[in-house]
Protein backbone atom coordinates (compact mmCIF):
# COMPACT_ATOMS: atom_id res chain seq x y z
CA UNK A 1 0.00 0.00 0.00
CA UNK A 2 2.71 2.30 0.79
CA UNK A 3 4.77 1.97 -2.77
CA UNK A 4 1.61 2.56 -4.35
CA UNK A 5 0.94 5.95 -2.45
CA UNK A 6 4.93 6.67 -3.57
CA UNK A 7 4.04 5.52 -6.84
CA UNK A 8 1.41 8.29 -7.23
CA UNK A 9 3.21 10.88 -5.66
CA UNK A 10 6.58 10.34 -8.08
CA UNK A 11 3.84 11.54 -10.86
CA UNK A 12 1.65 14.08 -9.46
CA UNK A 13 4.56 15.78 -7.97
CA UNK A 14 6.89 15.60 -11.45
CA UNK A 15 4.01 17.01 -13.23
CA UNK A 16 3.39 19.90 -10.53
CA UNK A 17 6.90 20.84 -11.22
CA UNK A 18 6.96 20.58 -15.27
CA UNK A 19 4.56 22.49 -15.10
CA UNK A 20 5.32 25.72 -12.52
CA UNK A 21 8.81 24.91 -14.82
CA UNK A 22 6.55 25.43 -18.43
CA UNK A 23 4.54 28.06 -16.92
CA UNK A 24 6.73 30.07 -15.12
CA UNK A 25 9.73 29.67 -16.39
CA UNK A 26 9.11 28.49 -20.02
CA UNK A 27 10.91 25.56 -19.57
CA UNK A 28 8.86 23.94 -23.21
CA UNK A 29 11.37 20.89 -23.04
CA UNK A 30 10.38 19.99 -19.35
CA UNK A 31 7.49 17.80 -20.56
CA UNK A 32 9.38 16.43 -23.23
CA UNK A 33 12.16 15.19 -21.13
CA UNK A 34 9.70 13.69 -18.82
CA UNK A 35 8.08 11.44 -21.73
CA UNK A 36 11.08 10.55 -23.21
CA UNK A 37 12.05 9.11 -19.55
CA UNK A 38 9.18 6.67 -19.58
CA UNK A 39 10.27 5.17 -22.83
CA UNK A 40 13.86 5.20 -21.54
CA UNK A 41 13.19 3.85 -18.42
CA UNK A 42 10.78 0.78 -19.43
CA UNK A 43 13.79 -0.03 -21.53
CA UNK A 44 16.25 0.00 -18.95
CA UNK A 45 13.81 -2.26 -16.61
CA UNK A 46 13.62 -5.31 -19.32
CA UNK A 47 16.95 -4.86 -19.92
CA UNK A 48 17.71 -5.13 -16.90
CA UNK A 49 15.30 -8.22 -16.64
CA UNK A 50 16.81 -9.54 -19.12
CA UNK A 51 20.57 -9.79 -17.73
CA UNK A 52 19.37 -10.94 -14.77
CA UNK A 53 18.16 -14.24 -16.46
CA UNK A 54 21.34 -15.21 -17.58
CA UNK A 55 22.14 -14.95 -14.15
CA UNK A 56 19.24 -16.24 -12.46
CA UNK A 57 19.82 -19.13 -14.43
CA UNK A 58 23.23 -19.66 -13.26
CA UNK A 59 22.33 -19.04 -9.35
CA UNK A 60 18.98 -20.82 -9.00
CA UNK A 61 20.70 -24.06 -10.71
CA UNK A 62 24.04 -24.03 -8.65
CA UNK A 63 21.28 -23.37 -5.26
CA UNK A 64 19.65 -26.31 -6.35
CA UNK A 65 22.33 -28.58 -6.73
CA UNK A 66 23.31 -27.38 -2.90
CA UNK A 67 19.77 -28.15 -1.89
CA UNK A 68 20.06 -31.28 -3.16
CA UNK A 69 23.51 -31.84 -1.62
CA UNK A 70 22.17 -30.73 1.78
CA UNK A 71 24.92 -27.28 2.13
CA UNK A 72 21.61 -25.13 2.35
CA UNK A 73 20.11 -27.54 5.32
CA UNK A 74 23.34 -28.08 6.81
CA UNK A 75 23.88 -23.39 7.06
CA UNK A 76 20.02 -23.82 7.83
CA UNK A 77 20.66 -26.07 11.27
CA UNK A 78 23.86 -24.27 12.11
CA UNK A 79 21.79 -20.93 12.36
CA UNK A 80 19.34 -21.96 13.38
CA UNK A 81 19.69 -20.92 16.96
CA UNK A 82 20.13 -16.69 15.55
CA UNK A 83 17.74 -16.82 13.08
CA UNK A 84 15.30 -18.51 15.44
CA UNK A 85 15.22 -14.93 17.58
CA UNK A 86 15.49 -12.33 14.46
CA UNK A 87 12.79 -14.74 12.31
CA UNK A 88 10.36 -16.39 14.74
CA UNK A 89 8.06 -17.14 12.26
CA UNK A 90 10.39 -19.36 10.03
CA UNK A 91 10.38 -22.82 11.57
CA UNK A 92 13.34 -24.27 13.42
CA UNK A 93 15.99 -25.89 10.21
CA UNK A 94 13.76 -24.95 7.70
CA UNK A 95 15.99 -24.73 4.41
CA UNK A 96 15.29 -20.93 3.77
CA UNK A 97 17.49 -19.87 6.38
CA UNK A 98 20.02 -21.45 4.21
CA UNK A 99 19.30 -19.90 1.34
CA UNK A 100 19.29 -16.41 3.43
CA UNK A 101 22.50 -16.25 5.05
CA UNK A 102 24.20 -17.33 1.19
CA UNK A 103 22.14 -13.91 -0.07
CA UNK A 104 23.47 -11.94 3.00
CA UNK A 105 26.86 -13.26 2.70
CA UNK A 106 26.94 -12.60 -0.80
CA UNK A 107 25.73 -9.12 -0.40
CA UNK A 108 28.37 -8.63 2.32
CA UNK A 109 31.61 -9.18 0.02
CA UNK A 110 29.77 -7.07 -2.87
CA UNK A 111 28.63 -10.07 -5.41
CA UNK A 112 25.34 -8.70 -6.56
CA UNK A 113 25.27 -10.39 -9.02
CA UNK A 114 25.24 -13.94 -7.04
CA UNK A 115 22.97 -11.62 -4.18
CA UNK A 116 20.26 -11.10 -6.15
CA UNK A 117 19.21 -14.34 -6.81
CA UNK A 118 20.12 -16.37 -3.84
CA UNK A 119 17.50 -13.66 -2.36
CA UNK A 120 15.00 -14.34 -5.01
CA UNK A 121 14.85 -17.98 -4.14
CA UNK A 122 15.12 -17.12 -0.28
CA UNK A 123 11.74 -14.75 -1.07
CA UNK A 124 10.37 -17.77 -2.95
CA UNK A 125 10.56 -19.67 -0.22
CA UNK A 126 9.57 -17.60 2.33
CA UNK A 127 6.19 -17.39 0.16
CA UNK A 128 5.41 -20.65 0.75
CA UNK A 129 5.75 -19.97 4.77
CA UNK A 130 3.31 -16.96 3.53
CA UNK A 131 -0.36 -17.38 5.22
CA UNK A 132 -1.27 -14.73 3.05
CA UNK A 133 -0.22 -14.79 -0.68
CA UNK A 134 -0.46 -11.22 -1.43
CA UNK A 135 0.80 -9.55 1.77
CA UNK A 136 4.46 -9.49 2.48
CA UNK A 137 4.93 -11.33 5.96
CA UNK A 138 7.32 -10.80 9.16
CA UNK A 139 10.15 -12.78 7.58
CA UNK A 140 9.92 -11.34 4.25
CA UNK A 141 10.39 -7.52 5.33
CA UNK A 142 13.09 -8.51 7.94
CA UNK A 143 14.59 -10.39 4.75
CA UNK A 144 14.18 -7.32 2.62
CA UNK A 145 15.26 -4.38 5.08
CA UNK A 146 18.74 -6.80 5.82
CA UNK A 147 19.10 -6.50 1.81
CA UNK A 148 18.08 -2.71 1.76
CA UNK A 149 20.58 -1.91 4.41
CA UNK A 150 22.94 -2.69 2.08
CA UNK A 151 25.69 -4.41 4.52
CA UNK A 152 29.11 -4.94 2.46
CA UNK A 153 32.67 -5.49 3.91
CA UNK A 154 34.39 -5.22 0.34
CA UNK A 155 32.68 -2.22 -1.96
CA UNK A 156 35.19 -3.15 -5.35
CA UNK A 157 32.56 -1.22 -7.04
CA UNK A 158 33.44 1.60 -5.69
CA UNK A 159 36.62 1.49 -5.02
CA UNK A 160 37.29 0.85 -9.04
CA UNK A 161 35.62 3.85 -9.57
CA UNK A 162 37.68 5.99 -7.45
CA UNK A 163 40.66 4.24 -8.85
CA UNK A 164 39.76 5.21 -12.89
CA UNK A 165 39.18 8.79 -11.92
CA UNK A 166 42.65 9.20 -10.38
CA UNK A 167 42.08 9.09 -6.50
CA UNK A 168 45.51 8.83 -5.08
CA UNK A 169 43.98 5.87 -2.58
CA UNK A 170 41.41 4.48 -4.01
CA UNK A 171 40.62 2.25 -1.38
CA UNK A 172 40.55 5.42 1.86
CA UNK A 173 36.75 5.17 1.47
CA UNK A 174 37.07 1.19 2.65
CA UNK A 175 36.79 1.56 6.19
CA UNK A 176 34.22 4.73 6.11
CA UNK A 177 31.78 2.86 4.34
CA UNK A 178 31.96 -0.01 6.41
CA UNK A 179 30.74 1.78 9.10
CA UNK A 180 28.29 3.78 7.80
CA UNK A 181 26.65 0.44 5.93
CA UNK A 182 27.14 -1.20 9.85
CA UNK A 183 24.97 1.12 11.39
CA UNK A 184 22.40 1.28 8.48
CA UNK A 185 21.86 -2.57 8.92
CA UNK A 186 21.79 -2.31 12.88
CA UNK A 187 18.95 0.85 12.43
CA UNK A 188 17.14 -1.55 9.68
CA UNK A 189 17.43 -4.30 12.13
CA UNK A 190 16.15 -2.65 15.40
CA UNK A 191 13.94 -0.67 13.93
CA UNK A 192 12.05 -3.38 12.42
CA UNK A 193 12.22 -5.55 15.36
CA UNK A 194 10.26 -2.68 17.06
CA UNK A 195 7.36 -3.07 14.25
CA UNK A 196 7.77 -6.89 14.72
CA UNK A 197 7.89 -6.78 18.50
CA UNK A 198 11.23 -8.56 18.29
CA UNK A 199 13.17 -8.81 21.93
CA UNK A 200 16.96 -7.72 20.44
CA UNK A 201 18.08 -7.66 24.46
CA UNK A 202 18.27 -11.71 24.11
CA UNK A 203 21.61 -13.69 24.89
CA UNK A 204 21.83 -14.88 21.41
CA UNK A 205 21.27 -11.76 19.35
CA UNK A 206 23.75 -9.89 21.71
CA UNK A 207 26.50 -12.33 21.27
CA UNK A 208 25.60 -12.56 17.68
CA UNK A 209 25.52 -8.70 17.42
CA UNK A 210 28.61 -8.55 19.22
CA UNK A 211 30.55 -11.15 17.23
CA UNK A 212 29.52 -9.61 14.26
CA UNK A 213 30.78 -5.80 15.80
CA UNK A 214 34.08 -7.72 16.46
CA UNK A 215 34.55 -9.42 13.07
CA UNK A 216 34.05 -6.21 11.93
CA UNK A 217 36.71 -4.79 13.56
CA UNK A 218 39.01 -6.86 12.65
CA UNK A 219 38.17 -6.66 9.13
CA UNK A 220 38.74 -2.73 9.72
CA UNK A 221 42.19 -3.50 11.14
CA UNK A 222 43.36 -6.21 8.57
CA UNK A 223 42.86 -3.90 5.88
CA UNK A 224 44.05 -1.01 7.56
CA UNK A 225 47.49 -2.38 7.54
CA UNK A 226 47.00 -2.89 3.81
CA UNK A 227 48.49 0.05 1.39
CA UNK A 228 45.95 0.32 -1.21
CA UNK A 229 46.67 -2.15 -3.85
CA UNK A 230 47.53 -5.04 -1.43
CA UNK A 231 43.66 -3.84 -0.26
CA UNK A 232 41.89 -4.02 -3.99
CA UNK A 233 43.70 -6.66 -5.19
CA UNK A 234 42.60 -8.79 -1.80
CA UNK A 235 39.20 -7.72 -1.84
CA UNK A 236 38.81 -8.81 -5.32
CA UNK A 237 40.43 -12.07 -4.72
CA UNK A 238 38.51 -12.81 -2.26
CA UNK A 239 35.18 -12.08 -3.54
CA UNK A 240 35.84 -14.02 -6.47
CA UNK A 241 37.79 -17.34 -4.46
CA UNK A 242 34.22 -17.32 -2.77
CA UNK A 243 32.08 -17.78 -5.74
CA UNK A 244 34.38 -20.19 -7.36
CA UNK A 245 34.53 -21.80 -4.11
CA UNK A 246 30.61 -22.26 -3.21
CA UNK A 247 30.00 -23.66 -7.17
CA UNK A 248 32.52 -26.19 -6.60
CA UNK A 249 32.03 -26.64 -2.90
CA UNK A 250 27.89 -27.26 -4.09
CA UNK A 251 28.55 -29.32 -6.48
CA UNK A 252 30.84 -31.82 -4.38
CA UNK A 253 28.12 -31.89 -2.09
CA UNK A 254 26.16 -32.94 -4.60
CA UNK A 255 28.42 -36.03 -5.87
CA UNK A 256 28.76 -36.61 -2.29
CA UNK A 257 24.91 -37.36 -1.85
CA UNK A 258 24.47 -38.63 -5.02
CA UNK A 259 22.35 -36.26 -6.76
CA UNK A 260 22.43 -35.88 -10.76
CA UNK A 261 23.84 -32.81 -10.35
CA UNK A 262 23.30 -31.79 -14.08
CA UNK A 263 19.36 -32.53 -13.71
CA UNK A 264 19.58 -30.30 -10.60
CA UNK A 265 21.44 -27.31 -12.19
CA UNK A 266 18.92 -27.58 -15.12
CA UNK A 267 15.68 -27.55 -12.95
CA UNK A 268 16.86 -24.59 -10.89
CA UNK A 269 17.82 -22.82 -14.03
CA UNK A 270 14.21 -23.19 -15.65
CA UNK A 271 13.31 -21.24 -12.29
CA UNK A 272 15.73 -18.49 -13.36
CA UNK A 273 14.14 -17.88 -16.41
CA UNK A 274 10.54 -17.76 -15.12
CA UNK A 275 11.81 -15.63 -12.70
CA UNK A 276 13.00 -13.13 -14.32
CA UNK A 277 9.99 -12.68 -16.78
CA UNK A 278 7.82 -12.42 -13.65
CA UNK A 279 9.44 -9.66 -12.43
CA UNK A 280 9.39 -6.96 -15.65
CA UNK A 281 5.94 -5.41 -14.90
CA UNK A 282 7.12 -4.66 -11.72
CA UNK A 283 10.51 -3.02 -12.39
CA UNK A 284 9.02 -1.33 -15.33
CA UNK A 285 6.87 0.25 -12.72
CA UNK A 286 9.00 1.74 -10.64
CA UNK A 287 12.09 2.37 -12.78
CA UNK A 288 9.01 4.50 -14.84
CA UNK A 289 7.99 6.45 -11.81
CA UNK A 290 12.17 7.11 -10.90
CA UNK A 291 12.65 8.50 -14.07
CA UNK A 292 9.82 10.86 -14.30
CA UNK A 293 10.70 12.20 -11.31
CA UNK A 294 14.09 13.01 -11.91
CA UNK A 295 13.49 14.29 -15.29
CA UNK A 296 10.77 16.61 -13.87
CA UNK A 297 13.78 18.48 -11.74
CA UNK A 298 12.12 17.39 -8.63
CA UNK A 299 15.40 16.05 -7.80
CA UNK A 300 17.24 18.82 -7.78
CA UNK A 301 14.79 21.16 -5.83
CA UNK A 302 14.73 18.72 -3.22
CA UNK A 303 18.71 18.63 -3.01
CA UNK A 304 18.23 22.98 -3.40
CA UNK A 305 15.81 22.92 -0.51
CA UNK A 306 17.85 20.58 1.63
CA UNK A 307 20.73 22.88 1.16
CA UNK A 308 18.27 26.25 1.85
CA UNK A 309 17.52 24.67 5.05
CA UNK A 310 21.04 23.09 6.13
CA UNK A 311 22.58 26.70 5.75
CA UNK A 312 19.27 28.60 7.54
CA UNK A 313 20.37 26.14 10.32
CA UNK A 314 23.73 27.44 10.76
CA UNK A 315 25.12 23.70 9.86
CA UNK A 316 27.96 23.17 7.66
CA UNK A 317 26.63 22.75 4.36
CA UNK A 318 29.68 20.98 2.59
CA UNK A 319 27.98 17.81 2.25
CA UNK A 320 25.13 18.94 0.28
CA UNK A 321 26.63 19.06 -3.02
CA UNK A 322 26.97 15.12 -2.17
CA UNK A 323 23.60 14.34 -1.45
CA UNK A 324 22.20 13.87 -4.91
CA UNK A 325 23.92 10.26 -5.03
CA UNK A 326 22.04 9.55 -1.46
CA UNK A 327 18.92 10.60 -1.93
CA UNK A 328 18.85 8.71 -5.41
CA UNK A 329 20.45 5.74 -3.83
CA UNK A 330 17.11 4.20 -3.06
CA UNK A 331 15.31 4.71 -6.17
CA UNK A 332 18.01 4.42 -8.30
CA UNK A 333 21.51 1.96 -7.86
CA UNK A 334 22.78 3.13 -11.62
CA UNK A 335 21.37 6.91 -11.27
CA UNK A 336 22.93 7.06 -8.16
CA UNK A 337 26.68 5.71 -9.45
CA UNK A 338 26.53 8.06 -12.35
CA UNK A 339 26.11 10.97 -9.75
CA UNK A 340 28.52 9.69 -7.60
CA UNK A 341 31.11 9.96 -10.85
CA UNK A 342 29.46 13.21 -11.50
CA UNK A 343 30.50 14.30 -7.93
CA UNK A 344 34.16 12.89 -8.17
CA UNK A 345 34.53 14.05 -11.85
CA UNK A 346 33.27 17.71 -10.92
CA UNK A 347 34.43 18.48 -7.31
CA UNK A 348 38.08 15.54 -7.63
CA UNK A 349 38.00 11.91 -6.67
CA UNK A 350 39.86 13.02 -3.35
CA UNK A 351 37.37 16.35 -2.94
CA UNK A 352 35.58 15.81 0.53
CA UNK A 353 32.26 15.97 -1.83
CA UNK A 354 33.85 12.97 -3.92
CA UNK A 355 35.10 10.93 -1.11
CA UNK A 356 31.41 11.45 1.03
CA UNK A 357 29.52 10.95 -2.61
CA UNK A 358 30.94 7.21 -2.69
CA UNK A 359 30.27 6.94 1.26
CA UNK A 360 26.66 7.21 0.43
CA UNK A 361 26.67 5.41 -2.80
CA UNK A 362 28.37 1.85 -0.04
CA UNK A 363 26.38 2.82 2.65
CA UNK A 364 22.49 1.76 1.30
CA UNK A 365 21.37 -0.66 -1.42
CA UNK A 366 18.30 0.47 -4.10
CA UNK A 367 15.00 0.22 -1.53
CA UNK A 368 12.77 0.75 -4.57
CA UNK A 369 14.43 -1.54 -6.66
CA UNK A 370 14.75 -4.10 -4.21
CA UNK A 371 11.28 -3.93 -3.43
CA UNK A 372 10.12 -4.36 -7.16
CA UNK A 373 11.98 -7.33 -7.87
CA UNK A 374 12.09 -9.13 -4.52
CA UNK A 375 8.00 -8.32 -3.75
CA UNK A 376 7.25 -8.30 -7.42
CA UNK A 377 9.05 -11.95 -8.00
CA UNK A 378 6.59 -13.68 -5.70
CA UNK A 379 3.48 -10.95 -6.12
CA UNK A 380 2.99 -9.73 -3.13
CA UNK A 381 1.01 -6.30 -3.16
CA UNK A 382 0.78 -5.33 0.29
CA UNK A 383 4.03 -4.46 1.30
CA UNK A 384 2.89 -3.10 5.09
CA UNK A 385 5.79 -1.68 6.90
CA UNK A 386 8.83 -2.92 4.67
CA UNK A 387 9.09 0.69 3.06
CA UNK A 388 9.26 2.14 6.16
CA UNK A 389 11.59 0.08 7.59
CA UNK A 390 13.96 0.09 4.25
CA UNK A 391 14.16 3.83 4.27
CA UNK A 392 14.75 4.58 8.01
CA UNK A 393 17.66 2.43 7.54
CA UNK A 394 18.94 4.53 4.47
CA UNK A 395 18.24 7.48 6.58
CA UNK A 396 20.38 6.21 9.32
CA UNK A 397 23.19 5.11 7.13
CA UNK A 398 23.03 8.51 5.21
CA UNK A 399 23.57 10.10 8.95
CA UNK A 400 25.96 8.02 9.72
CA UNK A 401 27.95 8.61 6.41
CA UNK A 402 27.48 12.41 6.93
CA UNK A 403 28.90 12.04 10.48
CA UNK A 404 31.73 9.72 9.70
CA UNK A 405 32.84 11.47 6.19
CA UNK A 406 33.48 15.04 8.10
CA UNK A 407 35.15 12.35 10.58
CA UNK A 408 37.56 11.19 8.25
CA UNK A 409 37.76 13.68 5.88
CA UNK A 410 36.16 16.82 6.74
Amino acid sequence: MVLNYIWIAFFIIAFVVGLIKLLFFGDVDVFPAMMDSTFTSSKTAFEISLGLTGVLALWLGVMKIGEQGGVVNAFARVLSPVFTKLFPDIPKGHPVTGSIFMNIAANMLGLDNAATPLGLRAMEQLQELNPKKDTASNPMIMFLVLNTSGLTIIPVTVMVYRAELGAAQPSDIFIPILLATFFSTLAGVIVTSLFQKINLLNRTLLFTLGGVSLAVAGIIWGFSAMDKVMMNTVSTSVANILLMVIIIGFIIAGIVKKANVYEAFIEGAKDGFTTAVRIIPYLVAILVGIGVFRASGAMDLLIDGVGWLVKLCGINSDFVAALPTALMKPLSGSGARGLMVDAMTTYGADSFVGRLSCIFQGSTDTTFYILAVYFGSVAIKNTRHAVTCGLLADFAGIIAAIFIGYMFFG
